[in-house]
């Protein structure tokens, strides 16, 4: 189980059909922290790029997203139940929700996806 979990909200896209989406959140993908070991997990049209992210000591990844733009929730760690998840259209959100064991079939878009997070993360705190 990671030590830290961030699900990264971005603007960011090449595609056209994205831009028809909530401004800030055109995409998002999942950040895991093992230690000192950072791991990327960003599910794209064309790939998933799982990359391991050298940083140096001390450095805040996720105030550094944030300085260029992008939005960081840190993500409560729960297990998640052992069930067979919906089907669903893979996409850059259902990479991240299924990377968090959510199993939630309504949650289509990053906003969704956001509003999801925020909501959660104030009922646990």
């Amino acid at each position: 189980m990671p030590d830290e979990i961030f699900v990264v909200f971005t603007d960011q896209t090449d595609l056209w059909w994205l831009k028809f989406l909530r401004r800030g959140f055109r995409h998002c993908f999942i950040i895991l922290r093992f230690a000192d070991i950072w791991i990327s997990m960003d599910a794209l049209a064309h790939k998933t790029e799982v990359m391991r992210i050298d940083l140096p000591d001390g450095f805040n990844l996720p105030k550094w997203l944030e300085s260029q733009g992008d939005l960081v929730v840190i993500c409560p760690k729960h297990p998640a139940k052992p069930q067979a998840l919906w089907p669903s259209i893979f996409s850059c959100v259902e990479a991240v929700k299924r990377a968090l064991g959510l199993r939630e079939p309504f949650i289509l878009t990053p906003w969704q996806l956001y509003k999801f997070l925020k909501t959660s993360s104030e009922r646990t705190s």
